[in-house]
């Protein structure tokens, strides 16, 4: 007896937040026959935990955005509430602590704009004002990107409507922040997120710093069961609306006849017909390995692929310690530190793998989520989010020596800041890196977050193409190549995306 049907109308390739955030978009317009296929036992992507020991430990997510306060959500956590699903959100208790021992900066900065501003003030007296208009603007761009998103409207009625965004959009984070006039120490105390969407302040297009800033200046949030609850949580929720949710089967092909989707092949054998296909798979893998036959792969889907490059991917040293935070020298739930916030300098220095990394982000848990590990214990994660070209020409031989070259690289460089070594109370350790990425998920290359956004390709650029870089018939795509790019809050907003593009192909079919 076969486990499929002989034809679904929707199959979505991957069961991560952006493909069950799809079959939940579908599902709540009246789209029921939907199957879901993934590859590993279990949901969710990246968005899990893994267990050592008895201790259960979060693998990736350091905060969530666009959740807000119940009673007041923001985009993403209005939707799972739309959605019903329940997740239990702990608030994370600052933004960030910026560690720069050489321009001697550190401090706290917590959301709430007007707060921030005070907060750079105080380091850098005479800034309140010019660094409360600059958030400000981030959230006046914030608010029209969640507009435009959503909505189409003709040149003229942008310029009217949203104003900051059409001044802003031709330029870069640097080249806006210039605009305001601020110290160097000021504007280094605004510039640590960066890294949370790899790409350096010259080349990152202002509307991203500000949507990331607005967002994450609002206030953000962890899951109380870790990332793997809001995987649990919405996997249920799509079978309970009727969806066929499939594990250990993992699409080998997308079949198309006449520049049109008919189906997908496993890699177990089994053909599964279609009307519609949703891939978690980026588009370079898609239209250079997937496409069967693959002569129906045009040739601007391959021009395409090869104008676009893949963002950054992680290096991180994940611990439980014994100790509580304190006795460990951590005192704060996220900090941005190293040698120097110059953001060229960082990615030179983040390019190779033969130098310490001079700039790393470090998250404690226990101050968002107390109970994440037994009492008398803490669990720390240390991360540089470095391009996907340094780990090119890796030996096979020479991996491990690596990581643990890197690790006590970067526990030396936390250290610099804690002032405690705490490296004897390592209870459990796991180091990843894009290896590990690829290998557990089949990102392509270890990528988690997608293309990367800079001047000549974000999320206005995307919009604009959107038609024109779409090949055939009935497939969409829903990972961190979207264009809402990476971040778990982004994964749900590409697969919502992703769930209009077959949703409005249904409606122009029937004629709606």
């Amino acid at each position: 007896m076969s486990y499929f049907k002989d034809h679904y109308e929707v199959v979505i390739m991957g069961g991560a937040l952006a493909g069950m955030s799809a079959a939940l978009q579908l599902q709540a317009k009246g789209v029921k026959d939907i199957l879901i296929l993934e590859k590993h036992n279990l949901p969710g992507g990246l968005a899990t935990d893994f267990v050592r020991n008895g201790f259960e430990i979060e693998a990736t997510l350091h905060e969530m955005m666009s959740i807000g306060e119940k009673g007041n959500r923001l985009k993403v956590g209005q939707f799972f509430d739309d959605m019903g699903v329940d997740i239990d959100w702990l608030k994370v208790p600052e933004c960030y602590r910026v560690a720069l021992p050489n321009s001697g900066i550190d401090a706290i900065l917590h959301d709430g704009y007007e707060r921030a501003a005070k907060e750079v003030d105080a380091v850098v007296p005479g800034t309140y004002e010019k660094v409360h208009e600059l958030l400000l603007l981030c959230r006046r761009v914030y608010d029209s990107m969640n507009i435009l998103s959503v909505s189409h409207m003709s040149k003229l009625q942008m310029l009217l409507k949203h104003p900051d965004f059409v001044k802003t959009v031709g330029y870069s984070a640097t080249e806006v922040i210039n605009t305001f006039h601020l110290p160097k120490k000021a504007v280094e105390m605004l510039t640590p997120y960066w890294i949370y969407v790899g790409n350096r302040m010259d080349d990152l297009p202002f509307t991203i710093y500000a949507f990331l800033m607005a967002d994450y200046f609002t206030g953000s949030y962890v899951c109380r069961g870790y990332s793997h609850e809001m995987s649990m949580k919405l996997e249920r929720k799509v079978e309970e609306n009727g969806a066929q949710f499939e594990f250990k089967q993992e699409v080998d092909k997308i079949l198309v006849k006449d520049g049109k989707v008919y189906g997908v092949r496993t890699k177990s054998g089994y053909e599964i017909h279609c009307d519609y296909v949703i891939s978690a798979a980026y588009p370079n893998k898609v239209y250079t390995q997937m496409i069967e036959p693959l002569s129906e792969v045009p040739k601007g889907a391959i021009k395409m692929i090869n104008g676009l490059r893949l963002s950054v991917c992680p290096v991180s040293v994940i611990a439980v310690l014994e100790g509580t935070p304190e006795q460990n020298g951590i005192t704060n739930y996220s900090t941005f530190s190293g040698s120097t916030m110059d953001t060229n300098e960082i990615w030179e220095n983040y390019k190779n793998l033969t130098e310490p990394y001079n700039y790393i982000t470090t998250i404690c848990l226990n101050y968002a989520n107390p109970n994440c590990v037994p009492k008398g214990y803490c669990q720390i994660s240390i991360t540089a989010l470095v391009p996907v070209t340094a780990f090119e020409g890796l030996k096979e031989e020479d991996y491990f020596d690596l990581k643990r070259r890197l690790a006590n690289e970067m526990m030396e460089e936390c250290i610099k800041i804690t002032g405690v070594d705490f490296r004897p109370n390592i209870t459990e350790i796991e180091v990843e890196t894009p290896v590990t990425v690829s290998h557990y998920v089949g990102a392509w290359k270890g990528s988690i977050y997608g293309y990367t956004h800079s001047m000549d390709n974000h999320v206005v650029a995307r919009l604009g193409m959107k038609e024109e870089d779409h090949f055939i018939e009935g497939l969409e795509f829903a990972c961190s190549t979207g264009m809402s790019g990476n971040g778990m809050g982004p994964a749900v907003t590409n697969g919502r995306a992703a769930a209009k593009g077959v949703l409005d192909a249904k409606a122009a079919k029937e004629g709606k």
